[in-house]
């Protein structure tokens, strides 16, 4: 499918005075695009021609007699603050996962299927072993099967709401943002002044060099 750019107005502005000077196909090629009513967009490959045109010893003899700068015409300064294919709809674009998160995700996966076998293996060992324990008490087949399959389904039914338990927790505590703790300017300040205090309390410094030194370290952090 052929791209198309977004004919913004400097654009618009650098490729109406090529109209007249153009070779006659290139001309009516662009004339659809310079001409009221102006479309969205132009297509790519016109630009590509254009381009190539300018580079050509016609076209730069052509644009000099003009006064216009070749230059102006090259891919990069013609596709300079246009968009490609504007009518499309891209996809949203989804960033890699971190490694820390791949690892995370990698261990959250290992971690429910490990306790997905566990909840297997106790519903079939319940049941078993309800089967067993029927047998051993000289029940009839087909209540050692029953009894078997009314155990199996209890602790069938409480494996699935204590996963769904652990699942919804997982669920939150991976949703849930981590909070960074800030500490302000003024407890750290009060922090230090305090260790200060301390420190001179107990070297014996009088109390009115203690103040002056608090004061000093307050000027200091309101500057």
């Amino acid at each position: 499918m052929a791209l198309n750019i977004s004919l913004e107005t400097h654009l618009l502005e650098i490729l109406t005075p090529l109209l007249p000077i153009l070779p006659p196909e290139l001309a009516s090629q662009l004339l659809p695009f310079v001409s009221e009513p102006v479309p969205p967009t132009v297509p790519h490959a016109l630009l590509q021609s254009i381009s190539q045109w300018a580079r050509t010893p016609e076209g730069l003899t052509v644009l000099q007699s003009v006064s216009l700068e070749p230059q102006s015409y090259s891919m990069i300064a013609l596709l300079a603050g246009s968009v490609t294919s504007p009518e499309r709809k891209f996809p949203a674009y989804i960033p890699d996962k971190s490694p820390e998160e791949a690892e995370a995700l990698r261990k959250a996966d290992k971690q429910a299927i490990t306790s997905l076998l566990n909840a297997l293996l106790s519903i079939v060992g319940s049941g078993f072993a309800a089967w067993w324990a029927a047998g051993m008490t000289n029940w009839k087949n087909e209540w050692q099967v029953l009894f078997s399959l009314l155990v199996a389904a209890v602790v069938a039914i409480s494996e699935a709401v204590l996963y769904l338990i652990w699942d919804s927790r997982r669920s939150s505590t991976r949703s849930r943002p981590r909070r960074k703790l800030k500490v302000s300017a003024k407890k750290r300040d009060e922090g230090v002044i305090k260790v200060i205090d301390a420190a001179r309390i107990e070297h014996g410094i009088p109390v009115g060099l203690r103040q002056r030194a608090v004061q000093i370290l307050n000027e200091k952090a309101a500057s």
